[in-house]
């Protein structure tokens, strides 16, 4: 029998493959891929945009200002699905594609999709060099697009029409593992995507894809159910793995049955609501005082769906030598850290095996009601914090509160690096699950508004997204206001303007040594006096949006409520205060000089080597 086949150019048949590729969200069939983000350069756009052009409708394309700021809306979009749905950032060869080198770390260290697909320099050499060619002289197979191994589940350089058939399949099969979920790299030739083969047609076959969900093994779920049920003083740990997995629920009923008091990490945020029984608040250095008693006195710690990076543990200072952990992951690796109790499966499944093995065990009410008093009292700090005052400069924390107040339950906050992740996982009140997003796996100043525009793709008109971005962070890449504003997807932008790196100022300042080049106030600059202030309103409007500078946090609850009710993106600004900030949290594993002639440098180091003492000895 003859196979069927088609003939078409290795660009042509990438496309079609991609638009066959289906997946199934609340028992409704989709695309996988939800659209292409794109800038067109000599490496994509005689190729590989003319197959995308023929395939609007199924697969559209949207046009970027920058690489990496369309990458990290892809990423955006990416989490926006719960790891759903994927979508794709495309660009030319040499700087076009290692601009996206940065949102392929953001995917990578928070285990999220995203398919980058790039030009790159001809396999049979016989122009080289190329424009935006970067040369090696003793390898000269090595190209630029060899800078993503570092930054990629999956890698693969396409010299061959034919092996898409085997690299795709694989490229999604790891987008979607739970537990190797990252961006895939795609480097495309441009003498690969031109040429022509008979593909089978069967390789174009429409394809539904499922997210696996492992089971755990049951000899891992009865070590850690034995473990638990010595348990006095528990703690969970709910990691960004809870959300993805679709564990939220299961996992907030699992600690208000069994009396378990819940913190969140920071990717784990807006699981369960601010007020739910069990919630302590976040976990960690930018955590509450709240979730730091209970961890400094737990015995059993049960991490779900978390890598336990430092922000969550206090570098590892936070819980007692002798405290036990259950480490609930997909991942093996992030299942075996610090000497846990693995159970490598499914957080879902996971939880439900575990809650079913432990009869009728439940931990004594007398720690639930201590997490209850002490996350009181958090939340009374945070009144305090929020209040406002007759400073003439709001906090963060008003700023905030304001902010808050005027979202809408389904509004998403989203947010990254800089001072306001910190600030925002404390003071944010989550309305409805599923609705903060603080980009802090990679902290990438930049992907604020990049990702709200990510987010505005995503929720399609359900609720708008509301980006909170410092000055320093707009500064970096801002340019996406006007692709959401070009392409129709709303935001609303909030920029506090501390006048410089207000968190890193802090830290510096901190730890004993003079504030030095992150406050513009303490930079070089000709006139210290009256350094130069951007005016982000007006920029803001420059690219299209609506814009207001808010002189007061009266004037920004009445500006939000304007801006609720806009037909484009809207941006308001206000000045904040760059020295307060909101209490709470665990301690942190930084470098401090060993010797200097500063006394307060001295004394920061003394204070280090002090809560270095506490440090959990781990693998």
């Amino acid at each position: 029998m003859t196979r069927e086949t088609v003939r078409l150019t290795t660009a042509q048949a990438l496309v079609r493959y991609l638009c066959s590729q289906f997946t199934e969200i609340d028992g409704q069939r989709v695309r996988l891929f939800g659209g292409v983000f794109g800038i067109f350069g000599h490496g994509n756009v005689t190729c590989l945009a003319e197959a995308l052009e023929q395939v609007q409708d199924d697969l559209p394309t949207w046009r970027g200002q920058n690489e990496q700021s369309m990458a990290l809306a892809a990423i955006a979009y990416g989490k926006a699905k719960l790891r759903r749905r994927i979508m794709i950032a495309t660009s030319s060869i040499g700087p076009g594609a290692t601009n996206m080198v940065t949102a392929a770390g953001v995917a990578h260290a928070n285990r999220l999709p995203l398919l980058l697909l790039c030009g790159d320099t001809y396999t049979n050499r016989l122009p080289d060099p190329v424009l935006q060619q970067v040369e090696h002289f003793g390898c000269p197979s090595t190209t630029v697009n060899d800078s993503f191994r570092a930054v990629s589940r999956y890698w693969d350089r396409i010299t061959h029409p034919a092996q898409i058939i085997g690299s795709l399949p694989q490229a999604l099969a790891t987008m979607l593992d739970p537990a190797d979920c990252g961006p895939a790299f795609i480097s495309l030739p441009q003498d690969t995507q031109e040429f022509a083969f008979d593909y089978p047609l069967e390789f174009f076959e429409e394809t539904l894809w499922t997210i696996p969900r492992p089971r755990p093994s049951s000899d891992q779920v009865k070590a850690a159910v034995d473990v638990l049920k010595t348990a006095k003083k528990p703690l969970i740990i709910s990691g960004g793995g809870v959300r993805y997995s679709g564990a939220s629920e299961v996992l907030a009923a699992f600690a208000a049955n069994r009396g378990i008091p819940m913190a969140e990490t920071i990717a784990g945020k807006g699981a369960v609501v601010h007020d739910h029984p069990a919630y302590v608040g976040p976990m960690g250095i930018e955590g509450t005082d709240a979730a730091k008693t209970l961890a400094e006195t737990a015995d059993v710690v049960v991490a779900v769906g978390t890598r336990l990076q430092d922000f969550t543990t206090g570098s590892w200072t936070t819980f007692p030598r002798d405290a036990r952990f259950i480490s609930i992951n997909t991942a093996r690796a992030d299942a075996h850290k610090h000497r846990a109790v693995p159970v490598v499966g499914d957080a879902l499944v996971a939880l439900q095996e575990i809650d079913a093995a432990l009869g009728d065990w439940v931990c004594d009410a007398s720690r639930m009601e201590q997490s209850q008093k002490l996350y009181g009292e958090w939340n009374a700090v945070l009144d305090e914090c929020q209040t406002p005052t007759n400073a003439e400069v709001p906090s963060y924390a008003q700023v905030i509160a304001v902010v808050n107040k005027a979202a809408k339950p389904e509004d998403t906050v989203i947010t990254a690096a800089g001072g306001l992740p910190g600030e925002l996982v404390k003071n944010w009140r989550v309305k409805q699950a599923h609705t903060f997003d603080c980009e802090f796996g990679y902290s990438c100043m930049g992907y604020e508004v990049a990702g709200g525009w990510g987010h505005a793709m995503a929720m399609d008109g359900n609720g708008t997204p509301i980006v909170l971005v410092g000055d320093g962070s707009y500064m970096m890449m801002n340019s996406d206001i006007y692709s959401s504003v070009l392409s129709g997807h709303k935001m609303i932008v909030v920029v506090c303007d501390n006048g410089g790196f207000g968190v890193i100022n802090r830290l510096q300042t901190g730890q004993g040594q003079p504030g030095f080049n992150n406050l513009l106030v303490d930079c070089r600059v000709r006139n210290k006096d009256n350094p130069c202030h951007v005016d982000f309103a007006k920029h803001a409007e420059a690219m299209g949006a609506h814009a207001r500078h808010c002189e007061s946090l009266a004037d920004l609850e009445a500006a939000l409520a304007w801006a609720q009710e806009t037909d484009a993106t809207t941006v308001l600004t206000i000045e904040s205060d760059a020295h307060i900030w909101t209490p709470g949290g665990a301690d942190w594993y930084v470098g401090v000089p060993e010797v200097s002639e500063r006394q307060g440098v001295r004394d920061a180091r003394d204070v280090q080597e002090k809560f270095r003492g506490k440090l959990r000895v781990g693998v």
